[in-house]
């Protein structure tokens, strides 16, 4: 994955986007429906409808970044919720990358 400083916020969109969207319309997205600052140097997660693909936005000094994984079996897992976009630590965003399903109920919590 990449190696980002732990004080980058990651921001996961909750409904399916359309995997051929490009840095411009998701940079749109994230202003309009996350209200947040598209070029703020947060990562912004989008799923593919089938959940097998997945695009990350990321602004870096001075341009965007798309990183874009497509699993060859299987599907990422991410977790359901309800909101229009929902934070994720950038340990939970590895995890989920890794194809590992996110049971925040059976993680252990830190001492």
């Amino acid at each position: 994955m990449l190696m980002l400083p732990s004080t980058i916020k990651v921001w996961v969109a909750s409904q399916a986007v359309d995997m051929r969207k490009g840095f411009n319309t998701l940079a749109a997205m994230v202003e309009a429906d996350f209200k947040l600052d598209s070029r703020s140097g947060h990562l912004f997660v989008f799923f593919g409808k089938g959940t097998s693909k997945v695009k990350i936005l990321y602004w870096d000094r001075n341009g965007f970044v798309l990183y874009y994984k497509s699993l060859a079996e299987g599907r990422f897992r991410p977790p359901k919720i309800a909101a229009t976009r929902y934070p994720l630590s950038l340990s939970d965003l590895t995890l989920l990358l890794e194809g590992i399903e996110l049971s925040h109920h059976q993680r252990l919590s830190t001492v």
